[in-house]
């Protein structure tokens, strides 16, 4: 159970949600910065492509946004970062809670088999 598809699958994501939590609130701090572009985190479409091949386990990737900019050259926008916050937390909250069954499921069958 622990070497599963799944298993590696809900890993990656929670370290795909965890690097994008951390771009956030870089982009918070920031959003006062000349010339600071938003960062943005990627791991879905890679997590979906490695799950449908049989393995689960990718790495996010961070590039810079390429929104437009104001006059002072940032392109943070506080809403899109409160949004994607939102979003984020959420969904590491349905991740780990997924994992956290996971491990419940296998203590449930050890004391069941002891």
């Amino acid at each position: 159970m622990f070497d599963s598809i799944t298993l590696s699958a809900l890993t990656s994501a929670l370290d795909g949600l965890a690097e994008r939590q951390r771009a956030i609130a870089n982009n918070i701090a920031n959003v006062n910065t000349p010339n600071y572009r938003a960062k943005r985190v990627a791991f879905e479409d890679a997590l979906a492509r490695s799950v449908r091949a049989g393995d689960g386990d990718v790495a996010p990737t961070t590039q810079r946004s390429l929104e437009p900019t104001r006059l002072d050259g940032n392109n943070v926008n506080l809403d899109t970062e409160t949004l994607s916050n939102i979003d984020t937390v959420l969904r590491y909250q349905f991740a780990a809670r997924a994992v956290e069954g996971s491990f419940t499921s296998v203590r449930t069958a050890m004391r069941s088999n002891g």
